[in-house]
């Protein structure tokens, strides 16, 4: 309680408890129908839709327990009574959702029914009990982090997970708040739980839920606007903006959602960091589990923004954040913090505040290109699933570089399909060249919220993610071939991740990212299912002119090269002179240019 007698929400008093005016009102309205106007609202009848889907996973749950039951040898009364319950959490069970959004849902069972149970049943029960052809995209992937069945329920993306809890029944009733529930449970379920833990607890901790809401749904929106909305990219993810905002709302317990919004920015750009966020004082429990302590555990201490879940037991949401990215997050935010002081002093509209980024159209004049590269579409999926994963090492490492002033990821990769003739084509391939870059074949983003094998190893996981090591077309994903298109020889699948580079203004005249880019090469090809025959991963420089045109949106347009002066005639007679106004990266010299196959040797990555 605070001193007034009434009620503090979270782990400190208030700021100001003040009840909104007239005009924040009014701008709180406007903000309301600008998110509208972004589409940032599904259909009551979508909404109807995953309603639906939901009913229908949960009779398939209890049939799958059922069933389960009776094969292991439990009598009808027993089968019909063990029970289990889909849960659902992130941004659907937060009420944040909008057009498109997936659903993440949990699968709770009694404590006979088996992990394997559940990959070895449930898939095939699924297309059995639902509607004709509403199941598509069925990509079981037991090896993952967090082992995890991916499908489309009538169109609606569903991310489904499974846990076990230790008790003979899981009736519908069943609420997971009870901590004591964990006990006896093992660690990927006690990860699973977790996430439907923390979601109802933030839902709990916010004083106005409807403003806590479409709070969130502005930052949700601008955080992607402005690309930093990826925690495997080293951005905070869905959870952690989450806690954020709710840490503000707590702060301000009767304001409208515009003035939270405008307090966030403020309240984050001047928040004294390493201090964490927290929306309570972090619990202790009756397991024997880590939770966040940097007292105690000293990698804990090198969280550079720390945003602590609420749920018992309390971990960092935000480990992925490196000095980098935390400098782009914090001058993001500054930006904003600006934008909406004019909003709110009506010189802008709230539209503003959403303005996408300018990443490759003004961001930076020179960008390091992380390609992925395999023959096959299924081993594709996988491996840069993998790289994309340590993109962020290699932006940490960059750190580094005394020459590098900035290093910043893009938080999508771009899914290209290239045909051609020869290795040699192959090799300029996988160096970036996009001479057979396959025009009918549209550039993809990527986006692990949809993808549907990659994230099988974002999280660490060193599995093959296809269920018995085989996809739905029985193709073994990282090994075999495929068959290539007509006409062409070869095909091979790229993915590139792209990090802009911001040189320190010190006259440098080389860099040379060799060192740092074969390391990274060897942390990627060290997963055991890296398949030298098939997969490749490369790291070029490019200025931002020789972008290809496919990373640039509709309206965009792309930089061009400006002409320098000629230089006079003591000038060009200069070897120093010259090499100071490029920046280039190696290209395929000598018997490395005709590798008969794709590779990830160490490759020199040098600039002048």
């Amino acid at each position: 309680m605070t001193a007034d007698g009434t009620k503090q929400w979270g782990v400190t008093p208030p700021i100001s408890t003040a009840l909104p005016t007239q005009a924040e009102l009014a701008i709180n309205d406007a903000l309301v129908e600008e998110l509208k106007k972004q589409n940032n609202f599904e259909t009551p009848e979508d909404t109807q839709r995953r309603t639906v889907v939901l009913e229908s996973l949960q009779k398939i749950t209890t049939e799958f327990v059922r069933q389960v039951s009776k094969k292991k040898g439990f009598n009808d009364a027993v089968a019909e009574s063990a029970g289990g319950k889909i849960f659902t959490y992130g941004s659907y069970r937060l009420g944040v959702y909008g057009p498109g959004s997936d659903i993440d849902t949990l699968v709770v069972v009694p404590k006979h029914v088996s992990r394997e149970d559940f990959f070895d049943m449930f898939p095939s029960l699924l297309t059995q009990m639902a509607p004709a052809g509403a199941i598509t995209e069925l990509t079981p992937v037991p090896d993952a982090f967090v082992p995890i069945i991916k499908f489309e329920y009538s169109a609606i993306a569903i991310d489904l997970i499974f846990a076990r809890l230790a008790l003979p029944q899981v009736p519908i009733t069943l609420s997971l708040k009870d901590k004591s529930l964990l006990r006896g449970v093992e660690g990927r379920d006690l990860r699973s739980l977790n996430g439907i833990r923390d979601t109802d607890e933030i839902l709990e901790l916010v004083p106005q839920q409807k403003v806590f809401k479409y709070a969130l749904r502005a930052i949700k929106l601008w955080a992607r606007r402005r690309a930093v909305y990826a925690n495997v990219m080293g951005f905070p993810g869905g959870v952690a903006w989450a806690m954020l905002v709710a840490r503000v709302c707590q702060l301000y317990p009767q304001a409208t959602s515009a003035v939270v919004l405008s307090k966030f920015f403020v309240i984050m750009c001047k928040w004294s960091w390493p201090t964490p966020v927290l929306l309570k004082p972090i619990e202790d429990g009756p397991l024997s589990v880590r939770i966040w302590n940097p007292k105690v555990y000293h990698g804990d201490k090198f969280h550079l923004m720390p945003v602590i879940t609420p749920a018992y037991p309390s971990m960092c949401s935000t480990h992925n954040i490196s000095t980098f990215t935390k400098k782009i997050i914090c001058r993001e935010m500054e930006r904003a913090s600006m934008i909406v002081e004019r909003i709110l002093a009506k010189q802008l509209p709230w539209k503003d505040l959403f303005t996408p980024h300018t990443f490759f159209t003004e961001g930076y004049k020179y960008y390091l290109g992380v390609i992925a590269a395999s023959r096959t579409r299924e081993a594709q999926l996988t491996w840069s699933g993998l790289v994309e994963s340590k993109v962020r090492l290699l932006v940490s490492s960059l750190e580094h570089v005394e020459s590098i002033e900035l290093a910043h990821p893009f938080i999508k990769g771009f899914d290209r399909v290239h045909r051609c003739q020869t290795e040699d084509e192959v090799e300029a391939i996988i160096r970036g060249d996009m001479r057979f870059h396959t025009a009918d074949v549209r550039t993809e983003t990527t986006d692990l919220v949809h993808d549907r094998k990659g994230e099988a190893v974002v999280n660490g996981n060193n599995a093959d993610p296809a269920q018995n090591g085989q996809t739905q077309n029985g193709q073994a994903p990282n090994g075999g071939s495929e068959s290539p298109d007509k006409g062409f020889a070869h095909t091979i699948y790229t993915t590139t991740f792209y990090i802009g580079i911001e040189i320190v203004q010190d006259g440098t005249k080389q860099l040379d990212l060799s060192y740092f880019t074969n390391d990274f090469r060897d942390i990627c090809t060290a997963w055991p299912q890296f398949n030298p025959d098939l997969n490749s991963v490369s790291v070029s420089m490019t200025r931002n002119y020789d972008l290809p045109s496919d990373v640039f949106k509709p309206g965009e347009i792309k930089p061009v090269r400006i002409k320098a002066k000629k230089p006079r005639k003591s000038e060009t007679s200069s070897p120093m002179k010259r090499q100071a106004s490029t920046m280039e990266s190696e290209g395929p010299t000598g018997a490395d240019s005709k590798r008969s196959r794709l590779s990830a040797e160490p490759r020199p990555i040098a600039a002048s």
